[in-house]
């Protein structure tokens, strides 16, 4: 259930982009063979009893007081999400192979769709938060990549950085929780330790303030994930994509992972109230607000996306119930309805305005001046605006990181070379001399240390002038980190070695791209989207390896390295893990920014026609 999409992604890759019959004929027999394995492996784990199972995979690291490993965990929740996710994988796939026959990007877009449902299978097979975790960034990538697939137009290239954005939110609640989790259980804590509830409430009851942390985290995961209130704002945005992905995606699969993740740590919060209020809560004013803004939509999938929303926050309030066999049974009902729904929209959209032309008939204008009216008019105007909830997160959260990034104009390479590398080296040779600091100053160096990391990561994020230096400051921010938490707790040397193993290679890989890109067309700088993929597919393609290198994906030995650098910070602090997950999680948005800017978009020399090599054409 792994390795079959693994393998059909992996060999979808080497088949040329003209073959469409051997593309689409891949993806539908992967999916097929695969939904025939799981239904296959269900019966068989039915008349077993459908017991939980778990499977300790692969140890990919062991230290005295850290392990990571992959660990695989199976129950019921894993087998109606997984049957469901298959079954509409396989429809998915069936329908697209016609519905984008002849579309540019046919290719790029059954890749999407089976590293996609690679990371799916990932997430719901998941037995700890690494393993999860791996699943988790996959999806945030795939959905970028689909938002993103027209990525000759504007809107759909902005709208995938808003919805990459908003993912990367979640991503800070789940790194902080599998944080938090590492100390709490001073152990790699897998899904099946979760399910013995004696075991969660004895060690919850010496550290109630941490646990309760943890719970907050899951629920901001899950919140931003599920896109639920104050996040509702980026699902009409990812319907810019293909409606086939709007369906896998926004529709009935992606959009329920947050669901997923609440039912699988369910017995961790259980017996959290508060936690258990906040999740009901964001549920029902997800739903209620949701159900007002579906009403008043103009364009039929974004009415299906917020219909879906509704449905999603109902869930959550049945998940803070404790109802788990009603959510799953309202997760594959709400996943299907939604899938036929937007597979049909083309069909109705077109109907529909054929029934607008011959038969439309005004409403009769409604007099009077009531209270009910004024509000009734009143929620009418706020669910057009969509509540400005697209406002609220802006001006929340990337607002004041985008204003503090703009008063470090100063930041340029005279100032990296005068100041920074100097005291960074100072840094380093204190470290490696054995000095003894004094202790109010060794608490305060690795937050000092983390901060200035944090404030190079958002000077890149809003750089506009050089791709180079944004790409640079990306690129020396980990070792600003790496001397955080080493000046924090002894980082042993080997550690430091993987952490920045994937950081020097693949930061040195964007280097000579960019430098390459440079030398043939001058200084790029930010300040539009340049459409370059055109000219250079090949360069684009090994540009965005070395972007998922950087920030840490699960190809470079560095995503092991922030699960290791995370282990040397203390439970107590904060603060220095707050730094450390927020600049991670803001390279990846201002990493993902530079890629989009230089090669999606329309290319200079196509907004306007060469008149010196345009020829007239004969008219037909």
């Amino acid at each position: 259930m792994i390795g079959i999409p693994l393998l059909g992604f992996l060999i979808s890759l080497s088949v040329p982009e003209r073959r469409e019959t051997w593309l689409s004929g891949l993806a539908f027999y992967t999916a097929g063979i695969n939904l025939l394995a799981t239904l296959v492996f269900l019966v068989f784990w039915v008349l077993q009893g459908g017991k939980n199972l778990n499977l300790e995979e692969i140890i990919l690291f062991k230290s005295d007081h850290f392990e990571f490993l992959i660990d695989f965990f199976f129950d019921r929740i894993s087998a109606v999400y997984l049957s469901v996710g298959a079954l509409l994988t396989f429809l998915i796939t069936f329908y697209s192979r016609y519905y984008l026959h002849r579309e540019p990007g046919y290719k790029r877009f059954f890749n999407t769709v089976l590293f996609f449902y690679l990371g799916f299978n990932l997430t719901i097979l998941a037995g700890n938060f690494e393993t999860l975790f791996i699943g988790w960034e996959i999806l945030g990538l795939s959905s970028f990549l689909l938002v993103a697939f027209y990525r000759k137009n504007l809107l759909p290239t902005r709208n995938a950085i808003k919805v990459f954005s908003i993912y990367r939110i979640g991503d800070v609640g789940l790194i902080l929780a599998m944080w938090a989790s590492h100390h709490l259980w001073h152990a790699n804590v897998t899904f099946l330790d979760l399910t013995d509830v004696q075991r969660v409430v004895d060690q919850q009851m010496g550290h109630s303030g941490i646990a309760l942390f943890i719970g907050l985290m899951l629920l901001l995961a899950a919140a931003a994930k599920s896109a639920q209130f104050p996040f509702s704002s980026w699902l009409p945005r990812a319907m810019e994509g293909p409606t086939p992905s709007s369906a896998i995606f926004y529709g009935s699969l992606s959009v329920h992972l947050g669901v997923f993740l609440l039912l699988r740590t369910y017995s961790f919060w259980e017996n959290q109230l508060l936690v258990r209020i906040l999740i009901g809560s964001t549920g029902l004013i997800t739903a209620v607000v949701s159900t007002t803004i579906a009403r008043v939509q103009t364009s039929i999938k974004t009415q299906i996306g917020y219909a879906s929303l509704t449905q999603i926050g109902i869930m959550f309030m049945e998940v803070a119930a404790g109802l788990e066999l009603l959510v799953l049974i309202h997760f594959a009902g709400n996943a299907f309805l939604r899938t036929y729904q937007l597979l049909v929209s083309p069909s109705v959209v077109s109907y529909l305005i054929r029934e607008q032309f011959y038969g439309f008939v005004p409403q009769a204008k409604k007099e009077g001046s009531t209270w009910w009216n004024r509000l009734y008019l009143s929620i009418y105007v706020w669910s057009l605006k969509e509540w400005n909830l697209d406002r609220l997160i802006q001006g929340v959260i990337f607002q004041p990181l985008k204003k503090l990034g703009h008063r470090l104009d100063f930041l340029r390479y005279r100032t990296l070379l005068l100041y920074f590398i100097p005291s960074y080296a100072l840094g380093v040779y204190v470290l490696v001399a054995g000095y003894v600091l004094p202790g109010w100053l060794h608490q305060i160096l690795p937050v000092g240390f983390a901060f200035l990391s944090l404030m190079m990561v958002l000077k890149s994020f809003t750089e506009r002038r050089s791709i180079r230096l944004a790409w640079t400051l990306l690129w020396i921010n980990h070792f600003w980190m790496v001397l955080a938490i080493a000046e924090n707790e002894n980082f042993a040397l080997h550690e430091i070695g993987i952490y920045l193993s994937g950081v020097v290679f693949f930061g040195a890989l964007g280097w000579g791209l960019i430098g390459w890109m440079t030398h043939r067309y001058g200084d790029l700088g930010m300040y539009e989207y340049q459409g370059y993929v055109r000219r250079h597919p090949l360069v684009a393609f090994l540009f965005l390896l070395a972007v998922l290198g950087l920030i840490g994906f699960p190809i470079s030995p560095t995503f092991i390295g922030e699960d290791l650098l995370f282990s040397h910070i203390h439970e107590d602090q904060f603060v220095l893990a707050f730094l450390a997950a927020l600049a991670f999680v803001m390279e990846g948005v201002a990493a993902i920014r530079i890629y989009a800017r230089l090669f999606f978009g329309t290319l200079p020399s196509d907004t306007l026609p060469d008149l010196q090599t345009s020829t007239p054409r004969k008219l037909v």
